[in-house]
């Protein structure tokens, strides 16, 4: 196990790169602003039950298959950059046809969960980085590996709740600021899905590297 120490530094790192907005942090906060705190919330939830998917892969070595496989990477790359992009012109597409915050069946929280998950789970470059950053603060002389990467992927998966969730509440107060506003209709129905049509394109664009959630 981890000595306390090096729990410490890599709770300290683990912020440090949580509090920088990245993909995951910016579906978060479209969804916090397109339906509320609930949407945001569950969002989170989402996101974080694809990370423990990461952290398991990880543990049982199948992130270093990605990382050194280029056309996986670009498989799961480009796959989840499509589904982000599909994603922001539905968003857009029922804003537009509702005019108003959407409720209906095909934005329920149970399909707001599932999305967050896939959204992570095909984030190759969060694979990467639990890869790349993880093993940094693993000690081999103190025990399992695996377990080792668990108990910091964990670690890493709570403060993330932390973070991510203070990013979706904040997120809906703005959203609730800018609905008292008489012209940010316009702003409200197409700054989600612009957003995550935006995010689709990056990732799909960006070159292998760990990047932040």
């Amino acid at each position: 196990m981890p000595s306390p120490e090096v729990f410490a530094a890599f709770a300290v790192a683990s912020l440090a790169l949580l509090v920088v907005p990245g993909p995951s942090v910016l579906y978060i906060v479209t969804r916090s602003m397109d339906q509320g705190r609930a949407a945001g919330l569950v969002s989170v939830l989402g996101i974080h039950t694809g990370s423990i998917v990461h952290v398991a892969a990880a543990a049982l070595g199948l992130s270093a298959i990605l990382a050194s496989s280029a056309l996986t990477y670009g498989i799961v790359k480009y796959f989840g950059a499509a589904y982000l992009i599909w994603l922001g012109i539905r968003a857009i597409r029922g804003r537009a046809e509702e005019g108003s915050e959407v409720t209906g069946k095909g934005h329920s929280l149970g399909r707001i969960y599932a999305q967050g998950v896939v959204v992570n789970v095909l984030n190759p470059k969060t694979a990467l980085f639990f890869l790349a950053f993880l093993p940094q603060f693993v000690d081999v002389s103190r025990g399992s590996v695996p377990l080792q990467i668990v108990l910091l992927g964990v670690t890493f998966i709570l403060l993330g709740f932390i973070s991510d969730g203070t990013y979706a509440l904040i997120s809906v107060r703005v959203s609730r600021r800018l609905a008292a506003r008489r012209r940010s209709g316009i702003a409200r129905r197409w700054l989600p899905g612009l957003a995550l049509i935006c995010l689709g394109i990056v990732s799909a664009i960006t070159g292998r590297r760990p990047a932040t959630t």
